[in-house]
Formats: structure tokens, C-alpha cells, sequence
């Protein structure tokens, strides 16, 4: 079914991009070029979305890294394959360790949104700085292993853009430069940070401000000459130890040589007529597929602006709360993955969502937070990749002499004893990064994402409910005005948004003018016999290029 497309706002000038053999889109110009790069010398879809991703660990500070993690979908040209490349928290983890450490001080409370933070019980939430949130970084084993698979050029060509803009710099683009602003005040107490992160020790660099991080260079060299074995078994892992024997930290070096990425099957819900993917737990997709299987079965024809909104945001809020509630280390807790997706449990759902805005709880069912890009080839292969710190720069941690910081992953975890997502050593956190793809009768569309922590599967359903109920093309899905479900009764939207009404309904709205705020998107899509259409988040520096 169509609908009137939401006009764009004004600040949306960009256009599609139609590219007839491939196409890469991303948040930041010169990462999507290394991309492209990649494809015009004969490398796959997978080799140049590698490649796009270790040149955003170094153009894109503050969202990502080389101690990210890092998760993907691959279109191989007859099927979607899944890497779950996050890592796993220390063997010395435990809640028991964690409450010493913070016995005296003052417990952070436990927020009411931020994804897995929403869950962390009694007690509050994990700390977000320093050693204790830190898991063992996946990123570097998730580049090796998607080349490994899919990949045609040598693994070290892929760093060669990366290398080059850490050696001898590259200027800082605006929007980069706007979220490393605010990430400073923070970073001012971790003295190796602000040596590698700021100009002179002193500020971030400014907008147009060339900046190079050359130990960066050297880890990234390591990490392509050795196939990731310097980043877990040699000598950047030999550092880490180091590093965190001395400081208080829990990471050792047996923790990093235990890390194995996984491969895993993804799942998917029919919404009108089309397939949405999304990986399985421990990931935060199934709460976008829980959302997009309630409207499903909603006839939304005819109806008022502010009314399909309101049935988007109370899905939206359904998918959380049984995300929130069920989503874990599937090798620890599993979801119970089946009767979640039965279209039964989505009818009982729906049936939940009345007139009002409301608060809900998990549902009972049956028992039997960051960078983004996606990529496409001459060959119909198609990558959608997501890769992040969390929180900024993570855990503000940096390795000397190495020039990158760690994630700060082990934050998603709660603190509630009798949750499945409790903290526990060798475990994975709750993720809020999810990639996604879009097929429609076993025949692909294309990998889309949005970037932005409890942002990202809000980001998924609107900018899928724009592509098939409003038949936009990529870039103007992308550029439509986006609400954002904060917390409780709270929405918060974009100029631009219809919105009459919804107050009546008990959502409690502001309007906020902070594209970070609501995400940053890209998507390609696949235009049978004439290449690919994408597009990428006017919110952020980046573009689609093809060729």
C-alpha cells in the first residue's frame, strides 16, 4: 500500500545516487571513498566494506575504533550470512567484582532508556568509563574473517586508505568534529586519551583541522600484516596485559587470545510484503522485528499522519520492552527466539496498543550503542556492517603507543542478579548495534542501517515503514523527519514531523533541532537490470558513491 511521502526537511538537499555496478555509503566522505576504492580495483562487496571500516576507525574517532565490535549481514548473491563479531567481557568480570569496586562510591542509577541500561534492576547500572566496562574488541577478527570468506583482494591492501589518513592526516569533517567536541569534558581525566584524541594535549581539532594519529597507523599495519594474530596472540595483545595489570583493569591476555567471532543465521518478520533481516541476540534487532511484526497486521489505509505515528511509537515501545527483557548472550540465556517471532504473540501484542500513549511491560509469551555503511558489487553481493565504541570514544581507555582506545561494551550489561543479561565473565553484552536487510520474495532489496544507541531499531522501523508503506527512494527515506521514543510518555521529534494530535493521545513531545539525536542512516538499494539507488543520512558528513 502507498502513502503521501513526508516532506524532507528543508535542510535535505541531496539526491540518490544511481551507480550501475556498485556503491558504497557511509558517514563520513573519505571512509566511503576507500570503499569504492576497494570495488574499482576488483574487490568485492565485502573487501570494500572492510575497507570502508578500518579507514571510519581512524576519520571517524568518537564512534568507532579498533578496539569496536562489530557485526554484519552478507547478501552473497543467493543467500544473507550473519558475523556476530562482538566480544566477550573478561574472565574476571563478575557483579561480585564490579560492586566491590564500586562500594563507597556513588552507584549510577539505572537509566530509564539507552537500550540494555534499561534493564540494569536493582542496584543500577554498570560504570561507562574506564577498565570496567571493557570487553575484548571483536572489530579487528570481524575484518579478517568477512575477507576471509568473501573477500578477493589481499587482506593488507584493505588498510592501505587507513594507514595512509593515521600517517599523514586528513581534515576533520564537521560533524565529526561536533561529536568530539562534546566527548573532550569527558576525556580530560584519562591523561593517554587526551594526548592521542586532543590538539597539543589541550582541545579536539576543529572543523577543516588536519589531524593524524600515527600510532594508529602502526596498530593498523600490525593487525593487516599479521591477519588480526598481533591484535590477540602477539603484540598488541602482550600490551593490553600489560596495560591492564598495571592500571586495575581486568583484561588479560587469555582473554584475548580466547576471542572467536561467530557466524549465526539471521532472522526476519514479513511487513507487507517484504522480509526485514535482523541478527539474532545479542543484538538489539529483534526488538525492531518485534515492532515491524505488530504493524504488520495493522491497516493503517487512509489514516491520519499522527495516527500512523502513534502506532509506530507504541510497536516500537512493545519491541523494547520484550527486547529489553529477553535479549542476552544467546550461549548463555537464549531468547526464547520462536515464540517471540510466532505471529500469535505479535496479535496479542497489537491487541495491546489502544487510543493512548502508554508505558508497557514485557508480554507473556509461550515458553517451549557507532559507525554505519553498506556496500554493493558488480556481482549482486551486498554488505549491511556496523561497527562501534559505544558511548562515544567507549571506555576512554588507550593503549600507549598503539593510538586506540577500547569499547566501552561491558555497559550493557545489568546488574540485576536474576536477569539473563546479568554481568559474568567470558559473557556478551546486550548490543544496541544492529545491522539490517531488506528482501521481498527471497529476492534481495538491499542493507540499510542508523547509527545512534536506544536510536537504532526506531531508526530501522521508520526508515522501512518510508520505503515500503511510502514507496520513498532510499535518499529521501533517509532525509524524512524522525521521532524518537525516549523514555516513559517522552517523544521526542524533528521539525517537520506531523505531529498535531499526538499530544491528545498522552505522548509527551519536544520538538529538538540535534540530528544526533535521531540517528545517522545509509541504504542501497538493488534496481533489477539497472544497478543500485542509495542514499546516506544528510544528518551526518558522509555520501554514496558508486560507479
Amino acid at each position: 500500500m502507498s502513502r503521501p511521502a513526508v516532506n524532507p526537511p528543508a535542510t535535505a538537499a541531496r539526491r540518490p545516487l544511481y551507480a550501475p555496478r556498485g556503491a558504497v555509503a557511509t558517514s563520513q566522505p573519505l571512509a566511503a571513498s576507500a570503499g569504492l576504492a576497494a570495488l574499482r580495483r576488483g574487490g568485492t562487496a565485502v573487501d570494500a566494506a572492510v575497507a570502508t571500516a578500518i579507514a571510519l576507525t581512524v576519520v571517524q574517532p568518537g564512534s568507532n575504533d579498533i578496539g569496536s565490535d562489530l557485526f554484519a549481514i552478507v547478501w552473497d548473491g543467493e543467500r544473507l550470512h550473519g558475523l556476530n563479531a562482538s566480544g566477550r567481557s573478561p574472565a574476571a568480570l563478575t557483579r561480585e567484582a564490579v560492586l566491590v569496586a564500586l562500594d563507597g562510591q556513588a552507584l549510577p542509577p539505572s537509566p530509564a532508556h539507552g537500550g540494555a541500561q534499561a534493564v540494569a534492576g536493582p542496584g543500577g547500572a554498570m560504570p561507562t568509563r574506564g577498565w570496567l566496562p571493557v570487553t575484548v574488541p571483536g572489530a579487528p577478527a570481524g575484518w579478517r574473517d568477512l575477507h576471509a570468506r568473501f573477500g578477493a583482494l589481499p587482506f593488507e591492501d584493505l588498510f592501505a586508505d587507513a594507514i595512509a589518513y593515521a600517517e599523514h592526516g586528513y581534515p576533520v569533517s564537521p560533524q565529526v568534529a561536533r561529536n568530539w567536541s562534546r566527548a573532550a569534558a569527558i576525556g580530560v581525566d584519562f591523561p593517554e586519551w587526551a594526548r592521542v584524541f586532543t590538539v597539543d594535549g589541550r582541545r579536539p581539532p576543529a572543523a577543516g583541522e588536519r589531524w593524524r594519529n600515527p600510532d594508529a597507523a602502526r596498530t593498523l599495519r600490525l593487525i593487516a600484516q599479521s591477519g588480526a594474530e598481533a591484535f590477540y596472540r602477539g603484540e598488541i595483545a602482550v600490551a593490553l596485559d600489560k596495560l591492564s595489570a598495571r592500571t586495575g583493569g581486568l583484561l588479560t591476555a587469555a582473554d584475548l587470545a580466547a576471542h572467536e567471532n561467530t557466524w549465526v543465521e539471521p532472522l526476519f518478520v514479513d511487513y507487507h510484503g517484504y522480509q526485514v533481516w535482523e541478527l539474532p541476540p545479542n543484538g538489539q534487532g529483534l526488538a525492531a522485528l518485534l515492532a515491524l511484526a505488530i504493524l504488520d497486521g495493522v491497516d493503517l489505509a487512509g489514516a491520519s499522519p499522527e495516527e500512523r505515528l502513534h502506532w509506530q511509537i507504541e510497536a516500537m515501545k512493545l519491541g523494547f520492552a520484550d527486547a529489553h527483557a529477553h535479549v542476552a548472550d544467546p550461549d548463555r540465556s537464549p531468547a526464547p527466539l520462536d515464540a517471540l517471532l510466532d505471529p500469535g504473540y505479535a496479535a496479542r501484542r497489537r491487541a495491546e496498543i489502544g487510543d493512548r500513549a502508554a508505558v508497557p511491560a514485557p508480554g507473556e509469551i509461550v515458553r517451549g550503542g557507532t559507525v554505519y555503511l553498506c556496500t554493493a558489487d558488480a556481482d549482486g553481493m551486498m554488505v549491511s556492517l556496523i561497527q562501534s565504541n559505544y558511548m562515544g570514544f567507549g571506555s576512554y581507555v588507550v593503549l600507549p603507543g598503539y593510538g586506540f582506545g577500547l569499547q566501552n561494551r561491558g555497559a550493557g550489561f545489568s546488574l540485576d542478579p536474576d536477569h539473563p543479561n546479568v554481568v559474568a565473565p567470558g559473557k556478551r553484552p546486550y548490543h544496541t548495534i544492529i545491522p539490517g536487510f531488506l528482501t521481498r520474495d527471497g529476492a534481495p532489496v538491499g542493507p540499510f542501517g542508523v547509527m545512534g544507541g536506544h536510536m537504532q531499531p526506531q531508526g530501522h522501523l521508520q526508515l522501512i515503514c518510508s520505503t515500503v508503506d511510502d514507496e520513498l527512494d532510499p535518499q529521501a527515506a533517509l532525509a524524512a523527519p524522525r521521532w524518537y521514543w525516549h523514555t516513559g510518555l517522552e517523544v521526542r521529534v524533528e521539525p517537520g514531523l506531523p505531529v498535531a494530535g499526538l499530544a491528545s493521545r498522552g505522548h509527551q513531545l519536544s520538538v529538538v533541532d540535534d540530528p544526533a539525536v535521531f540517528g545517522l542512516g545509509q541504504a542501497i538499494w538493488h534496481v533489477p537490470g539497472n544497478g543500485y539507488v542509495a542514499g546516506s543520512d544528510p544528518r551526518a558528513d558522509g555520501y554514496a558513491v558508486g560507479y
